[in-house]
């Protein structure tokens, strides 16, 4: 009898996940509340069936959990510790694609008690990211050396040839969480020092990267320094997680940010409010046309980057805000979508780039790289919804096989998970490009 997989949410990275699934001889059940977006996942394959399901209710969550062998949980985090405490009292192993929250971390003697694996972090960003560093971070560890610096960046953007609006981006993946994204407090350790960075000042702090002969911006992403426990590497000198963007895109929203673009308060002015006029009350204090007011009040020329940004967005036009849209964030969620969206036939494009600094006994250094430049197919699968919703898909599918046999709670940054999981992306065609320069 064929094991069943409840996956919830139908989401941009569930296609392939649930495709790849089916094809492996698992019966699978996409739940969502709108149920058609479940059946264009499931399509008509005699294995695939797609539900009506609220995550919000407890009693048919807790009942389609039990039913099945393993859950996958593409739904808002904050759904998951929910979800993973439905999966521990039925036995039912369950997999995330998101970053481990201190709810979901205590949940590890519960789960060990019962047999059951909740592997969180299988994506691409967390997932692939750390899977790949660790097989090269234990590799060096393997040959004697020691990991003196590490630093990771990782980017969503167009292809080159789709890269056609001032943000140099379009969007993947959940548009409100990109711009929540843009609200995080960040922490990295850089040659031993430690640099703590407020929510405000996220986009004070970036960089040129290149990779491949692209030219990138990088600039903290999260809490860099949790993963000196999680990758095991005590007395590393520079430990750097980043988020790599189109060159402009900092300065930008640093400016979209200080003029209260990024609010996430409830207004209820907002009704009736055109995005003109949004702007002219974010600027507070300052006189003249929206333009003018804007600018003077953000101490920036009226012809600069960030004012072309907000204009050619639409911000400054008297369109009105749409019914129902509670705070500023979400109106500028709205906009964003509506113009940054991939035309038909594009393709987006994926960045993974590691940079390992060794040092050996014999007191030789060696400096690495390992990267990752994947595209979507035109018409097919983005490189988003490949890289997030295969590493899921594949570590599914080696739990129920008894390939990966790991109880608790975990990350995938230990042999017997990623070996498997990487060594099944590559024949998938994702794959990583891995370059050493050792120096006396």
């Amino acid at each position: 009898m064929e094991k069943k997989v409840f996956v919830l949410g139908a989401g941009l990275v569930a296609k392939p996940l649930v495709t790849y699934l089916l094809d492996h001889g698992f019966a699978v059940t996409a739940a969502t509340r709108t149920v058609s977006k479940a059946e264009a996942i499931v399509g008509d394959h005699p294995l695939g069936e797609a539900r009506s399901l609220d995550v919000t209710d407890d009693d048919a969550l807790g009942r389609a959990v039990s039913g099945a062998d393993l859950v996958v949980s593409l739904v808002p985090y904050t759904h998951h510790v929910r979800v993973a405490k439905l999966a521990v009292a039925a036995g039912t192993q369950m997999v995330t694609t998101s970053y481990v929250s201190p709810a979901m971390r205590e949940l590890d003697g519960a789960a060990r008690d019962a047999g059951v694996l909740l592997l969180n972090e299988i994506g691409l960003d967390p997932g692939i990211d750390h899977m790949s560093a660790m097989r090269v971070i234990h590799g060096i560890q393997g040959r004697g050396g020691r990991l003196d610096s590490f630093r990771s960046y990782c980017g969503g953007l167009p292809a080159p040839e789709a890269n056609d609006n001032p943000f140099g981006y379009k969007f993947s993946w959940s548009p409100r969480g990109v711009v929540l994204a843009a609200r995080n407090a960040a922490r990295y350790l850089e040659d031993t020092r430690l640099v703590e960075i407020p929510g405000p000042e996220l986009f004070d702090h970036h960089w040129p990267v290149r990779v491949q002969g692209m030219e990138f911006e990088a600039y903290p992403n999260r809490d860099s320094m949790q993963y000196i426990d999680t990758y095991g590497l005590a007395g590393i000198k520079t430990m750097f997680r980043g988020t790599l963007r189109n060159p402009g895109w900092c300065v930008s929203w640093k400016k979209m940010a200080d003029l209260g673009l990024l609010e996430d308060a409830r207004r209820d002015d907002l009704p009736g409010m055109t995005y003109g006029g949004l702007l002219s009350s974010l600027a507070v204090g300052a006189g003249g046309d929206p333009h003018e007011k804007v600018a003077s009040h953000l101490g920036i020329a009226i012809d600069s980057e960030p004012m072309q940004w907000m204009s050619w967005l639409g911000l400054f036009e008297q369109d009105p805000i749409p019914e129902g849209t509670e705070t500023v964030l979400d109106a500028l969620v709205h906009l964003l979508f509506e113009k940054l969206q991939y035309a038909p036939g594009e393709r987006d494009m994926i960045v993974l780039y590691h940079e390992f600094g060794a040092v050996f006994p014999d007191g030789r250094s060696e400096q690495s790289t390992s990267t990752l430049v994947d595209y979507g197919l035109p018409g097919g699968y983005s490189a988003m919804s490949r890289t997030v919703g295969l590493p899921a898909a594949i570590a599914a599918r080696m739990i129920l096989e008894g390939t990966i046999k790991q109880t608790g709670v975990h990350v995938p940054v230990i042999p017997k998970i990623y070996d498997p999981v990487l060594d099944e992306l590559e024949a998938q065609g994702i794959r990583f490009e891995e370059k050493t320069d050792s120096a006396d």
